[in-house]
């Protein structure tokens, strides 16, 4: 194993800590020379570069928001000239404009180094074929797991997302020993295969890589059972870098290594912003350390996690994200997320892996319902004994009543990207 690892992953603890600190050092001189945010930031804490003398000392400078790049829409916290950039990428822009990011020619190389040692990790290896299923284009997810794959060498078949019936037929003539995809539209395609009389455990699929949204245990052996492969989790995001911060190593599955060598990770209170201790849960905050065109200097994350030490790499791990301070929903004084109900769905026999939450409003009061799906050939007495199942559960688990709707299979909308879990009907 060892003659396949990069220099980067061959660093002991200390020689680690020493990089981080030498490039955490230039990053915050050139964000503050070449970025006007980043620049007014420190000054205004009182705060210059040089006054980072430890790694500890990060935890001094000033946090950066997604609110802080769309005010500086569209290339205001770049921080090469325009004919530099080789690349731009962009977030939907779904709740506001949208978040941009810049890659030169060195930023992409990292990013394809960074996959390519990801994709290793999850299992793969030169000459295996690579079914890219992310959405190509603005969307960091697809071009990002196309170039790392290239990149370790092996042979991409680039087929993006949507066109369900498709991507089956490929993945049976093609036969690929690699899915990268998003977990929720892997259930998808389990779906498509069954529906085409195709047994999902026949294919040629080893290994899954899934990522772009929080997913559980429960999907994890679900997706594993029916497929027989492994599934493991990768972790990015546009404004950091895109697909390969971090990633599960399938000896292990134990959480996901930080590439500690290009991203400083940090685990803060999300509503104090104090620095938590290893192995206390909070919101994930990301440095970046080797970007020319976009640094981002304490980056808020949203996503909830906790640091670990390293097993199968000298880098620490993160703990899969249990859910997003923005996805978080407060019923009745009672914090939930999506990846609770999910785990309990995933667990109750006679429904499906597919489920919504609709948020609606009784006079004062909040209501939610749990719509799942399902399985075929499920009976009615079944389909009553699951809501009520579920709804037990969520009760007894989470603290708070909820309504449970058990609907026909394939009623609910399919995904092929980033699933919408929350549906807010909600009158302001």
């Amino acid at each position: 194993m060892t003659d396949e690892l990069d220099a980067g992953e061959l660093l002991g603890r200390d020689e680690l800590e020493a990089l981080q600190l030498t490039r955490l050092r230039a990053t915050l001189r050139h964000a503050y020379e070449r970025v006007p945010f980043y620049r007014e930031s420190f000054d205004a804490a009182g705060l210059r570069p040089d006054d980072c003398r430890s790694l500890a000392d990060l935890a001094r400078f000033p946090f950066t928001a997604k609110t802080d790049l769309r005010d500086n829409y569209p290339f205001g916290m770049f921080a090469v000239d325009q004919k530099d950039v080789r690349r731009i990428h962009a977030s939907s822009g779904t709740t506001g404009r949208p978040t941009v990011v810049g890659y030169t020619q060195g930023d992409l190389d990292n990013w394809a180094d960074v996959v390519a040692r990801s994709i290793r990790a999850a299992g793969g290896r030169p000459g295996h074929k690579v079914h890219v299923a992310y959405g190509y284009g603005l969307f960091t997810g697809g071009l990002g797991a196309h170039y790392g794959a290239e990149r370790l060498g092996c042979t991409v078949i680039p087929a993006s997302g949507g066109m369900t019936a498709r991507q089956v037929q490929l993945i049976t003539d093609f036969r690929p020993e690699i899915i990268m995809v998003t977990p929720s539209y892997m259930l998808t395609l389990l779906d498509e295969f069954e529906r085409q009389g195709v047994d999902p455990r026949t294919t040629s699929l080893k290994v899954g890589i899934f990522g772009a949204e929080p997913w559980t245990q429960e999907m994890r052996r679900e997706i594993e059972e029916r497929f027989a492969i492994d599934g493991v989790d990768i972790y990015g995001l546009s404004e950091v870098m895109g697909p390969g911060v971090a990633q599960e190593c399938v000896e292990t599955k134990d959480g996901l290594h930080i590439w500690e060598d290009h991203f400083y990770p940090e685990i803060v209170d999300p509503f104090t912003g104090e620095v938590l201790p290893e192995g206390e849960e909070g919101e994930l905050v990301f440095t970046s350390l080797t970007k020319e065109a976009m640094p981002v200097i304490r980056y808020r994350t949203r996503d909830l996690t906790r640091l670990l030490p390293g097993t199968a790499r000298v880098f620490r791990r993160m703990e899969k994200v249990t859910g997003r301070t923005d996805d978080m929903v407060i019923l009745r004084g009672v914090n939930l997320f999506p990846t609770q109900i999910e785990e309990i769905v995933l667990r109750t026999a006679g429904v499906a892996p597919h489920f919504q939450l609709r948020l609606t409003r009784d006079g004062r009061m909040d209501a939610l319902t749990v719509r799942a799906e399902a399985r075929a050939g499920a009976t009615p007495q079944e389909r009553t004994a699951a809501a009520r199942a579920i709804a037990t559960a969520v009760k007894d688990g989470i603290g708070v009543s909820v309504g449970v709707e058990v609907v026909d299979p394939e009623t609910l909308e399919r995904s092929v990207g980033k699933i919408k879990r929350i549906v807010d009907l909600r009158t302001p």
